[in-house]
């Protein structure tokens, strides 16, 4: 055999090894074989109803010096077992581009990871919720209604300031991440935020969930790729009738059976990312609005709207937990009967929350098992008034 019929007969069988690596390579069946762009999300493991039980705590003072450590020994002792800490990133108006932390308001990095730390020490799970407030809100803004004028700028800072926090959630071992708050005007762009989700699978490891409005969880097309589906609870209950239990019980039936049947078409568990009534005598009517009737507190009308919450979703095992909306975060912050603003402390509404946050959990069931829970009629247009730090910030 001379050289040239040698070399050939060498190239054949190298082709032929390089062509036996590669079917072995090959998906059977001749499939194309699709890399996942980004970790999807896995089945959750069985637990039982209402696991998260929490009370959110807003940081809006960026000293080291603030007493945020006396806060969370304060919810601690409420019976809770969640916190769920609100860091806020901030643009001027509804049309504005830039997102931006206030370090006067916000506490640093390590501060941030050092409050986990210490809620982990109190035998509290964390929930870590970074929300968009408005600095110079134009009539009728919330953060529901933004619209940049170029939102190919406004995603890149999102993006970035979300990023941030997901990677100081991954770091601190916060179980719950969630990713927006009421951002209905963004809610349309589906295939921006499966991006965006991609991309925090690969930097933050625990659960991720989305706080939709009240009004505006069915039009999300994006729900399958989270962990848990998060919902405000600001429905108008009474139309202005008074704020019985038995009449707020009614009130909840219709819309329980409404959320319920919907849950089961998208097969993930749901979190009350805000529960929560102002101590006015509209706050059955008016959750969401806190300038409604602040001279009007009416303490015994908030109790009842907690004590009817918590009797319709409890042991609800498609409901994966509740967040209170909210904590006092200063010192210097009125409290009592006579403060009309949402926070419980002193005010019958939270021997309400305390009954319910320590009432054993139900064990998981087969029912639970379906829902998919984490380990660890009454609508309104969405208008809210201008923010009040201090209170239930928009």
């Amino acid at each position: 055999m001379n050289q040239v019929n040698k070399l050939i007969m060498l190239l054949i069988f190298i082709a032929g090894i390089g062509l036996g690596v590669v079917l072995k390579l090959l998906p059977a069946n001749g499939a194309t074989e699709t890399k996942p762009l980004a970790p999807q999300p896995q089945p959750l493991k069985t637990s039982p109803a209402g696991e998260f039980r929490g009370i959110a705590l807003q940081l809006h003072n960026g000293k080291n010096s603030h007493p945020y450590e006396r806060f969370i020994d304060e919810i601690a002792r409420t019976g809770a077992n969640t916190l769920s800490l609100v860091v806020s990133g901030h643009q001027e108006n509804g049309s504005s581009t830039s997102i931006f932390v206030d370090l006067r308001k916000t506490p640093s990095d390590d501060r941030i990871k050092a409050l986990i730390a210490y809620a982990h020490k109190q035998n509290l799970r964390v929930v870590l919720m970074p929300i968009v407030l408005l600095e110079n809100p134009r009539e009728g803004e919330w953060r529901g209604k933004i619209d940049p004028t170029s939102w190919d700028e406004w995603w890149e800072d999102y993006t970035a300031f979300v990023i941030h926090y997901a990677k100081l959630a991954q770091k601190s071992g916060t179980e719950v991440l969630v990713i927006g708050s009421e951002l209905v005007s963004t809610e349309k762009f589906t295939k921006r935020w499966r991006r965006f989700i991609q991309t925090l699978r690969w930097l933050y490891k625990g659960k991720l969930c989305y706080s939709a409005n009240w009004d505006h969880y069915r039009p999300i097309e994006w729900w399958d790729d989270m962990d848990i589906i998060g919902m405000t609870s600001y429905y108008d209950l009474t139309g202005g009738d008074e704020p019985t239990v038995d009449r707020l019980l009614e009130a909840w039936k219709p819309i329980r059976k409404e959320i319920l049947t919907w849950q089961k078409t998208i097969g993930r568990p749901i979190m009350f990312t805000e529960v929560g009534w102002p101590n006015q005598k509209t706050c059955a009517q008016f959750p969401w609005d806190y300038y409604r009737s602040p001279d009007s507190p009416d303490p015994q009308a908030q109790a009842n709207c907690f004590e009817a919450f918590f009797r319709t979703w409890i042991n609800e095992p498609s409901i994966a937990g509740f967040l209170v909306w909210e904590w006092r975060n200063d010192p210097d912050q009125k409290t009592g009967p006579d403060d009309p603003s949402y926070i419980p402390t002193d005010k019958p509404a939270l021997a309400v929350i305390s009954k319910y946050y320590q009432m054993p959990s139900p064990p998981a069931t087969e029912s639970t098992r379906t829902s998919g829970f984490s380990h660890f009629s009454h609508t309104q247009p969405a208008t809210r008034p201008a923010p009040n730090s201090h209170q239930r910030s928009r």
